[in-house]
């Protein structure tokens, strides 16, 4: 009976100890993929947000192809473009305190 409760001892030793490896000393320890767990998701989103800017761009590009029309408005709204005989007035809204 004395040598079961010995090896029984022994086993919930190594146990212990390879539990003590895994979660503390390990190079892939529980810490260590709980963070690279949380950079895999924001990397997730920022793919998530860089697609939807790709689709924006490419449809913002396709009407700035098509329309002249649309070229010049967003010239002049986005880079400050003026004819020749124009006069641009900029009004900034300051924010009240």
């Amino acid at each position: 009976m004395r040598k079961y409760l010995n090896g029984k001892r022994l086993f919930f030793i190594i146990t212990l100890l390879f539990a003590v490896w895994m979660l503390f000393i390990d190079n892939f320890n529980v810490f260590h993929r709980l963070s690279l767990n949380k950079k895999i998701n924001t990397l997730e989103e920022q793919k998530e947000y860089y697609k939807r800017e790709i689709k924006r761009d490419s449809a913002l590009l396709k009407t700035l192809k098509n329309n002249p029309d649309s070229m010049e408005r967003y010239a002049r709204e986005k880079y400050l473009m003026k004819k020749e005989n124009e006069d641009i007035f900029i009004v900034i809204d300051e924010p009240e305190e």
